[in-house]
C-alpha cells in the first residue's frame, strides 16, 4: 500500500528485491520534485535565496524533526552535509591540549571511531571501548563504565549499525549516564529516526543527537543534523560563518561571536537541495499521516515474514539461529546475521545478488534492511533452497 510514493525507483530496479535500504533508502517520487524546487527558487531568487531558505525551509524543516522526536524548541536543531562534519565540530570544543578521556562503544560508525582512533594517537587522548555483546548487559556495563572514571565525552549509538540492536528505553538509559558524570553526552540517532519512535522531550536538555536523511528518513545525502541542548555555552573551534547567525547585525567584536541557539555548530555554504528533499518526504509523511509508529509496526510485520521464510526454507548458514540480535523489540529495521568467515559471508551476498537480492555486509556480518516499499507476499528467497 505504500509503493505508490516509490514508482520511480521501483522501476528502475525492477525485478530486485533490495533488502539494502538501511544503507540507501529508495527514495519518494517526491524528492524529485524537490530537487526541480530547489533550482527553480535558485533561478527566480539567485543570492536572495538564502533568504528565503533560512526564513522558510530550514524553520519549517527543524519544525518537522522536533515534532517526529519530541523536541520543545526547533531552533536547536542545526543542519550539515555530513554526520562526520557535526562530530568535529563536537570534538574541537575540548582544548585538545588537555587530558581527554572519551567513553564509547565497538560498535560506533566508521567516521566516528576512525577519528578518535586517530585522536587516541596522542598522549592525552585516551579512548574508553565497552563491546556491545553480549546485548542483554550492555546498558548496565555501559553506565557502569560512566560512572568508574570522569569523561569528557560520551558517544553511544541508539541502534547499533552492525547488529540492529537498539537501546530499549533510550530517556532512562540517558538519565542514567547524566546521573553519574557531567560529560558532554552525544546520542548517534542515524539508524533510529525515523525508525524507531523516539521521545526526546525529558532529554532534550542533557544530548546532542546526531542524524540525517541518508537512511529511513529517505531524503538521500547530503542532508544531516544535530539536536543541540538548550543553553549550549560551548565555542566549536571548528566554526564557519552560519554559527554567527543572530549576531551579524552586532557591533564588530574582538571576539568570535556565537548563534544563541543550535546555529552555534553550524558551519558554512551548504548545498541545500538535500534539506528541500528532506522537507519534502517529512510533509509528505505528515500530510499522509505516515507516523514513524506506523512505519515501524509495518516493518515489524515485514521482519516476522521474513524470519518465517527463512524458518521454511532451513538454510544452514542463513538461519535464526546465526540472528545476532533477536528481540525484535529492541531492535532496529535490519536483521544481522553473523556465521563462517568474511569470504563465506561475501560468497553467499554475491549469490543472492546474481538471484536479484540486495544485501550488504560487512566481514563476517550480512545485513537485511526493510522499509515501507516492500510487500511480504513478494519476498522470494527460493535461491537458498
Amino acid at each position: 500500500m505504500y509503493q505508490q510514493f516509490y514508482q520511480r525507483f521501483l522501476a528502475e530496479n525492477k525485478g530486485k528485491q533490495h533488502f539494502a535500504c538501511h544503507s540507501h533508502h529508495y527514495w519518494p517520487d517526491i524528492t524529485r520534485d524537490a530537487m526541480l524546487e530547489y533550482w527553480d527558487d535558485t533561478a527566480r531568487m539567485v543570492d536572495d535565496k538564502w533568504r528565503y531558505i533560512f526564513a522558510e525551509k530550514v524553520p519549517q524543516t527543524q519544525q518537522l524533526i522536533a515534532d517526529i522526536l519530541q523536541l520543545p524548541l526547533p531552533e536547536q536543531i542545526v543542519f550539515a552535509p555530513n554526520t562526520h562534519e557535526l562530530v568535529m565540530r563536537l570534538l574541537s570544543c575540548f582544548d585538545l591540549r588537555q587530558p581527554l578521556r572519551i567513553l564509547t562503544t565497538d560498535s560506533e560508525f566508521h567516521s566516528f571511531s576512525r577519528q578518535v582512533k586517530r585522536l587516541a594517537e596522542y598522549d592525552n587522548v585516551q579512548l574508553d571501548i565497552v563491546a556491545t555483546e553480549p546485548f542483554a548487559s550492555f546498558e548496565q556495563r555501559f553506565a557502569a563504565a560512566a560512572a568508574a572514571q570522569p569523561h569528557q565525552l560520551i558517544f553511544c549509538s541508539q541502534v547499533f549499525f552492525n547488529s540492529g540492536f537498539a537501546i530499549a528505553d533510550l530517556p532512562a538509559f540517558v538519565g542514567q549516564l547524566a546521573g553519574s558524570s557531567d560529560a558532554m553526552i552525544v546520542i548517534d540517532g542515524y539508524h533510529g529516526f525515523m525508525a524507531l519512535p523516539t521521545d526526546l522531550s525529558t532529554i532534550a536538555e542533557r544530548i546532542f543527537y546526531l542524524s540525517g536523511s541518508y537512511k529511513y528518513a529517505q531524503g538521500g545525502e547530503g542532508c544531516c543534523f544535530m539536536a543541540v541542548p538548550v543553553g549550549s555555552s560551548e565555542r566549536p573551534l571548528y566554526t564557519g560563518w552560519f554559527a554567527e547567525f543572530g549576531t551579524l547585525a552586532a557591533e564588530k567584536s574582538a571576539t568570535v561571536l556565537y548563534s544563541e541557539d543550535g546555529y552555534r555548530f553550524a558551519g558554512a555554504t551548504m548545498d541545500y537541495s538535500a534539506l528541500y528533499r528532506l522537507n519534502s518526504v517529512l510533509r509528505l509523511f505528515k500530510q499522509q499521516g505516515i507516523s514513524v509508529g506506523r512505519i515501524h509496526k509495518y516493518v515489524q510485520q515485514l521482519q516476522q515474514a521474513f524470519l518465517s521464510q527463512l524458518t521454511t526454507l532451513k538454510h544452514a548458514r542463513l538461519n535464526q539461529d546465526n540472528l545476532l540480535a533477536h528481540r525484535l523489540d529492541q531492535h532496529g529495521h535490519f536483521l544481522t546475521f553473523r556465521f563462517g568467515t568474511p569470504a563465506e559471508v561475501a560468497e553467499l551476498a554475491a549469490l543472492l545478488k546474481r538471484a536479484g537480492i540486495e544485501t550488504d555486509y560487512r566481514g563476517d556480518r550480512l545485513r537485511f534492511g526493510f522499509a515501507l516499499y516492500h510487500n511480504a507476499a513478494e519476498y522470494d528467497l527460493s535461491c537458498l533452497a
